[in-house]
């Protein structure tokens, strides 16, 4: 019979994850431990973590004064956090398809206003094919918001692309069995327990916790290299507003920093909706008055102090989890041989001017944290914080340099394993980000370009009339034809000359919290000049030949639309 451990200390989870707690590992015919990686395949396994609508500042380690995340806090202590990390599209989807790929948006084209998913061509290009295809036994647990092939999310071929599949499309909610059918079996009912279970299973199949689950599921043998993606759907709204405080619940999800409720702080430049006088950006360009209902959380202090504590309990729990994950590569005699990635798929606003979601190119929506722990490093490279311009797109090229598997001419990204082995990496002197997707909401496209000190961000036009309802603003699958034909008009129409009708320019270094927009103050016409050439330059970059098609197909069927 299963022990099913209490989950609700980080031992428990600890133990839940390893399975029987007294359990021997596996053993050879002669009676020793059977190695559980063999360092003779010279290639390192991989464990890269990604949660959901995560701020950069909600970590102890970058300095939140409030959540805990002691097991984070450590990685970071053995291994690089990197400061300025940036994604390069605020958006899930997106994002999510730059990860895989090492591509801007602006080249893949995969966006909630295309009506599309990734074509088998673009996929096969991606770490996780590329890896397996090299002999790794690859594994993806948790959300996927990346559709491949012709009928989308339907058509299976994500799911065929990993030796190891247990995970569901869109969002997961924090009680993932209710709509997803392949987390019926699991002991838990709250999502990061359920990918616990899927993740301890994925690691030591002698003790599989997920018996019964209809997946993808192999054994991963113990003599090939691995590679798990495990990507959650918290912080994000989709979860923290779907958590009930049921009285089956670990208890750590019902108490936890609710005594802080009143004193946690909030933004700096916080504004609750009714004191805003003067809106952050103009009207026309973005829609306050419309703003989603998955992200109204922001319009008054109290509901605001809600949702941050509920933030604040899920990263807690995404936490424990990868301390678990760690013991776990330990106790199986894996882990001076597994490179631990932790990031978001991007952050998201808490209200800062009055502002909530993302879709926005301020520092709550493109900054996010990136911890990188290789056990192969130096000690001298321990605790080091880099200040290096490393985006979402790096991550890719990244784990397959370090797997020794050729980079593809296809990724945009820049390798940063020079920076995790302590060689000269001065990294890119300019970041770009984008945001593609615009909607009924207001949501703005913009372009980013980002230095160590400088931020300009230039805004176009947005054309309200193709998004007739606020439930049908090109969310939900539901794309128009027109639309669709637009967005791919956007791919190229700032490369071709479109102009922009806003800018912004912000001093970082003395004015990181973006309130004094500087594009009109003439003493900085001249850093004004020269980010407006090299954010033409990046998108240009960017998109890869304007005449190219972006790697993607449409799709026409209702349900397998692309979300």
């Amino acid at each position: 019979m299963k022990l099913r451990a209490s989950v609700d200390t980080p031992v428990g989870l600890a133990l839940l994850l390893a399975g029987i707690c007294s359990a021997p590992a596996p053993a050879s015919a002669t009676g020793e431990p059977t190695p559980a990686d063999p360092a003779a395949t010279g290639r390192p396994n991989f464990v890269f973590i990604l949660s959901d609508d995560q701020r950069w500042n909600s970590l102890g380690v970058t300095g939140n004064p409030v959540v805990r995340t002691p097991h984070l806090d450590q990685l970071a202590a053995r291994g690089i956090l990197f400061e300025n990390a940036t994604v390069t599209s605020t958006i899930c989807t997106p994002s999510r398809a730059c990860y895989f790929l090492g591509q801007y948006e602006r080249r893949h084209g995969l966006n909630f206003n295309s009506g599309t998913a990734l074509n088998e061509e673009a996929w096969a290009q991606s770490y996780p094919v590329l890896l397996r295809a090299a002999g790794y036994f690859t594994g993806y647990i948790g959300k996927n918001h990346v559709p491949v092939g012709s009928r989308g999310y339907a058509s299976g071929v994500i799911e065929r692309s990993f030796d190891f599949w247990y995970a569901g499309h869109n969002a997961l909610g924090f009680y993932p069995k209710a709509r997803h059918a392949v987390f019926r079996h699991a002991q838990a009912d709250t999502q990061i327990e359920i990918l616990g279970e899927g993740a301890a299973s994925f690691l030591d199949p002698a003790r599989a916790f997920i018996a019964g689950a209809e997946a993808f599921l192999k054994s991963r043998p113990r003599d090939r290299p691995f590679c798990l993606t495990l990507a959650f759907n918290v912080p994000h709204a989709a979860g923290t507003s779907s958590m009930e405080q049921r009285p089956s619940d670990p208890e750590f999800y019902r108490t936890t920093y609710r005594d802080q409720f009143q004193t946690q702080p909030l933004p700096a430049t916080y504004l609750p909706r009714d004191r805003i006088q003067t809106p952050k950006l103009p009207p026309e360009l973005h829609w306050v008055q419309h703003r989603q209902r998955s992200y109204d959380y922001v319009d008054s202090e109290a509901d605001l102090r809600e949702r941050q504590i509920r933030e604040y309990q899920t990263i807690s729990g995404i936490d424990r989890l990868v301390g678990a994950i760690v013991a776990e590569l330990d106790r199986l005699g894996c882990a001076r041989e597994t490179v631990i990635l932790f990031s978001s798929d991007h952050g998201v606003m808490h209200g800062e001017f009055g502002l909530g979601g993302k879709a926005l190119n301020y520092e709550a929506c493109l900054r996010v944290p990136l911890i990188v722990h290789d056990p192969r490093t130096a000690d001298r490279l321990k605790s080091h914080r880099s200040p290096a311009l490393v985006q979402s797109i790096d991550v890719a090229p990244t784990l397959l340099e370090l797997a020794g598997v050729p980079v593809p001419a296809s990724m945009q990204g820049e390798s940063f394993r020079p920076a995790l082995e302590g060689r000269g990496f001065p990294g890119r002197t300019h970041a770009f980000s984008e945001n593609l997707w615009s909607n009924f909401f207001g949501n703005p496209r913009c372009e980013t370009v980002r230095t160590a000190e400088w931020k300009y961000t230039r805004y176009f036009r947005n054309d309200h009339s193709l998004f007739p309802s606020p439930g049908r603003g090109g969310e939900g699958g539901v794309v128009s034809d027109k639309l669709a034909a637009v967005y791919d008009q956007w791919l190229t129409s700032t490369i071709r000359g479109e102009p922009p009708v806003y800018e912004e320019l912000f001093h970082l270094r003395n004015d990181p919290d973006e309130t004094v927009n500087l594009a009109g103050n003439p003493t900085h016409a001249a850093t004004l000049h020269d980010l407006r050439t090299a954010c033409q330059r990046l998108v240009t970059r960017a998109r890869g030949g304007l005449d190219e098609p972006p790697a993607t197909v449409r799709i026409r069927t209702g349900p397998d639309r692309a979300p």
